[in-house]
C-alpha cells in the first residue's frame, strides 16, 4: 500500500516528500522559511499552530485542565484534613471515657462510689442470704436490730472477735520442741474479722480494731483512751479519722477522700491509721519499706526491723518472750494485717506471726486448743519468702505523746508521715 499523506491522506507513493511540499508546504512554514507564515509552539506541550487564536484556545484548555487538577488535589488534601482531625476527635473522646470508665472502677473498688457504707452493705448482705434461704426471717430481724443498736452506740457488737489467741500460743510455744529457737510475741490483742457489713473493704478498720484491744488492756495508754475503752465500730472509727482530718493531720490524704469516710466503703491504710493514733495522743511512726532488699522480691529487712522492735530490752534468753510490745499494723497494696510476733528458727530464719482479717473466727478458735499441734499456724506463719508484694508499710506504736509532741506531729504530717527504709 503506498504511503498516505498526513495531512489530505491522498496516496502519495514515492512522490509522498514532493507532495507535501507541493500541497501543503504553508504549514511546514516557520520564521525564516521564506514562504511568509508565522508557525505558534504550544510553551506548554511544543504543539505548532498557524494560527494566533488556535494557540490561545489551546493553551486555555491546558489552564482549565490545569486548574481542575489543582482543584482536585486541594479538595483531597481538604478531605484528608478533615477525616484525621475526626480521627483525632474520636481517638480524643474514646480516650476520655476509657479514663473516665477506669475512674469509676477505681471509686467502686476502693469505696468512693457513693453506694453507701457498712449499714447498707450489711443490710443488703443479709437481705441475699434470706433469698438464699441460708438465714431465717426472724434471725435476719434480730441482727438487724443489734446492728442498729450497734451503730447507735458507736461500739463493736464483738461477733468477729476471737481473745485468748496470744495466750494460747505461750503455752504453745513453750511445749513446741522441733524447729522454733525463739519467738517474740506482741502484748494481748484480741483477733477481728470482717462481717456482712464490711466484707472487701474493711480490714484497714479490723486490724485498727486489733491494735486498739491491746492498747486499751495496757495503762501506760489509759490516758490518751480513756473516752475509748471499748472497741468502736466500723463507722464510729470513719467518724474518728474525720475528726483527726479537721484538727489538721495528714489534709493531702483526707483530700483524696473528699474529707469524708462516715457512710463510705472507702478503704483506708496507714497513712489514716496514723493520723487517727497521733490524734489520740499515742506515739507511733510510719516505716516505709518501698522497695524489695532480698532476692526474688523479698523483703528481709521489714523482718529484720520487726525483730528488733519485739526483742528489745528483752535479751533474757528465754525462748518464749512474751512482750509488752503492742502489735503492729502492716499494709500493702489492697490489703493489710496485724503482726503479733515472729519467731526465730534453729536455722537462723524469721517468720512472722500475723492475724488476718480474713480469716474466720472458727479457724482463729482452733488455735485456742491446748493440745495444739501447730498445724492451725500456718494461718499466721508468714516467711520472708511469703512477703513479695513490691512496697510494704508498717505502723508501730511505742509511748505516748505530750500535747505540744501531738501538735507538732500534726504540723508534720502535713508535710510528710513516713520514714523510708533504703
Amino acid at each position: 500500500t503506498p504511503p498516505e499523506c498526513p495531512f489530505c491522506g491522498e496516496a502519495a507513493g514515492r512522490e509522498l516528500e514532493e507532495h507535501v511540499r507541493a500541497r501543503h508546504g504553508h504549514l511546514l512554514g516557520a520564521p525564516g522559511t521564506g514562504n511568509g507564515e508565522q508557525l505558534y509552539e504550544c510553551p506548554m506541550c511544543s504543539l505548532t499552530c498557524t494560527n494566533i487564536e488556535i494557540l490561545e484556545e489551546h493553551v486555555d484548555l491546558h489552564l482549565e485542565e490545569h486548574s481542575f487538577s489543582e482543584g482536585g488535589n486541594i479538595r483531597d488534601l481538604e478531605l484528608a484534613q478533615r477525616l484525621q482531625t475526626e480521627e483525632d476527635e474520636w481517638q480524643r473522646s474514646e480516650e476520655e471515657r476509657q479514663e473516665r470508665e477506669e475512674f469509676k472502677k477505681l471509686q467502686r473498688q476502693y469505696g468512693l462510689d457513693n453506694s453507701g457504707g457498712f449499714k447498707q452493705q450489711f443490710l443488703k448482705n443479709m437481705e441475699r442470704e434470706v433469698d438464699r434461704g441460708r438465714m431465717q426471717p426472724f434471725e435476719y430481724h434480730k441482727r438487724k436490730a443489734d446492728m442498729m443498736e450497734s451503730l447507735a452506740s458507736g461500739i463493736d457488737d464483738g461477733k468477729t472477735k476471737t481473745s485468748g489467741v496470744i495466750e494460747a500460743l505461750c503455752k504453745y510455744y513453750q511445749n513446741e520442741n522441733r524447729d522454733v529457737r525463739r519467738v517474740w510475741l506482741s502484748a494481748a490483742v484480741d483477733h477481728f474479722h470482717s462481717s456482712l457489713g464490711d466484707r472487701g473493704w474493711g480490714c484497714g478498720y479490723r486490724n485498727f480494731q486489733m491494735l486498739l484491744s491491746s492498747l486499751v488492756q495496757n495503762s501506760l495508754y489509759n490516758d490518751c483512751l480513756r473516752d475509748t475503752t471499748l472497741i468502736p465500730s466500723i463507722p464510729k472509727i470513719q467518724s474518728m479519722i474525720e475528726d483527726a482530718w479537721r484538727e489538721g493531720f495528714d489534709p493531702h490524704g483526707a483530700s483524696h477522700f473528699n474529707n469524708r469516710l462516715h457512710g463510705s466503703k472507702a478503704w483506708i491504710g496507714a497513712c489514716e491509721i496514723y493520723s487517727l493514733l497521733t490524734s489520740l495522743r499515742i506515739k507511733c511512726q510510719i516505716i516505709d519499706f518501698h522497695k524489695p532488699t532480698g532476692p526474688m522480691g523479698t523483703h528481709p529487712r521489714l523482718f529484720e526491723w520487726v525483730l528488733r522492735y519485739y526483742s528489745t530490752d528483752n535479751e533474757d534468753g528465754a525462748k518464749v518472750v512474751c512482750t509488752s510490745k503492742p502489735p503492729i499494723y502492716l499494709q500493702h497494696q489492697g490489703h493489710s494485717r496485724t503482726i503479733v510476733g515472729i519467731e526465730e528458727k534453729k536455722n537462723k530464719s524469721l517468720c512472722l506471726l500475723l492475724f488476718d482479717p480474713g480469716c474466720s473466727s472458727q479457724e482463729m478458735q482452733k488455735l485456742l486448743k491446748q493440745n495444739n499441734d501447730g498445724t492451725g499456724l500456718k494461718l499466721l506463719r508468714k516467711f520472708v519468702g511469703s512477703l513479695k508484694e513490691k512496697q510494704y508499710q508498717i505502723v508501730a506504736v511505742d509511748g505516748v505523746l505530750t500535747l505540744e509532741e501531738k501538735d507538732a506531729r500534726c504540723c508534720a504530717s502535713q508535710v510528710l508521715t513516713s520514714e523510708k527504709i533504703p
